[in-house]
């Protein structure tokens, strides 16, 4: 099992490359970032200084979305920096959440979403593509290589990532929820003549070790809220589109947004959010990974084998490079690394 470490570009930007440089020390491959142009300072250029002090941390945007850059110029920032820093990048791509509500504007389509998919991955990669009705290129890129993954929670979006993308990011770390997803993808992949093995599967969830005392499980548990409040965002849209207890996606997954009553994207994906009260314990013991270094393992180890290949740790919390040490310690020596 591949680890990643997700973080918001707060600034200072030293601090999110120092923080990238630790996770790289500790055993950590993949360096992620959320992309929201207005609530944070932009990524892609954080990324050209963190894979300048990085020696093979692969970094993307964990999600970027097809509607706040024109596809070129997204496609032609990932091949610039392959070409600086040889094929280190990932596009991790959605709707758009924060980035497109905070701008005024709605999340993406998922034929808007398919459609880029296919374009940025050909565009970076070097291959001709059609732009707004033109062919285009970028003549410059040599030997390109831009996996594409694609968030998502609704049965036509996993569907969507089973057809199209190379990559599923799957934004909880629920076992019964991650195993009804991926299968959908699976098949979605298989039905489209595709190896569904192929597909990587990637769990993000925030991840918070504590010393096994019921303080410090109560304490985790303030400082991870806020998850259930974010997917809580996706999961309000699926309600809205598909009903309550519709069948098409599990209740399990929405159920606890029955009480929620709106959401100030001031304090989105951050400790303490006064807009997630509404998520219970039980839900953030479920998405999140909390507990003793022990208990992280056993969680991921039932991960693994439901295939899920990367689990990206979010560290929006006051005890990130804590984290950072006993992932490096305890848990990835532990599950390996590797597909």
């Amino acid at each position: 099992m591949d680890f990643g470490l997700v973080l918001q570009t707060d600034p200072p930007a030293s601090a999110v490359v120092g923080l990238m440089r630790r996770a790289e020390r500790n055993g950590f491959r993949y360096g992620w970032t959320f992309d929201s142009a207005v609530l944070w300072q932009e990524p892609f250029v954080i990324y050209s200084r963190i894979l300048e002090h990085t020696d093979h941390l692969v970094v993307g945007p964990m999600v970027t979305n097809p509607g706040t850059r024109t596809w070129e110029v997204t496609a032609s920032t990932f091949a610039t920096l392959n070409d600086m820093y040889g094929n280190r990048t990932v596009c991790g791509i959605g709707r758009g959440d924060s980035a497109m509500r905070v701008a005024g504007r709605k999340p993406n389509t998922l034929a808007r979403l398919g459609e880029a998919i296919g374009v940025i991955r050909d565009l970076a990669e070097g291959r001709q593509a059609e732009v707004d009705g033109n062919r285009v290129r970028l003549p410059w890129v040599r030997d390109g290589r831009l996996p594409v993954w694609m968030a998502a929670y609704g049965p036509k979006a996993l569907a969507l990532a089973g057809r199209e993308a190379d990559g599923f990011i799957l934004q909880l770390a629920d076992p019964f929820l991650t195993e009804w997803m991926v299968k959908a993808v699976r098949s979605a992949a298989e039905e489209a003549g595709r190896d569904p093995g192929e597909v990587t599967i990637c769990v993000a969830a925030p991840a918070y070790v504590t010393d096994g005392s019921d303080a410090g499980l109560a304490h985790a548990r303030e400082q991870c809220r806020w998850f259930g409040g974010m997917v809580g965002n996706h999961v309000a849209d699926l309600v809205g589109r598909y009903g309550e207890h519709s069948g098409m996606v599990p209740d399990e997954l929405t159920a606890y947004v029955k009480d929620r009553q709106g959401y100030d994207y001031a304090h989105h994906g951050r400790a303490g959010n006064p807009d997630t009260a509404f998520v219970p314990d039980a839900v953030v013991d479920r998405f999140c990974l909390i507990g003793p270094p022990e208990a992280h393992v056993e969680k991921l180890r039932a991960l693994r084998e439901l295939g899920v290949d990367q689990f990206a740790v979010y560290a929006m919390h006051d005890a990130r490079e804590a984290v950072v040490d006993a992932y490096g310690e305890h848990v990835i020596p532990a599950l390996g690394q590797g597909r």
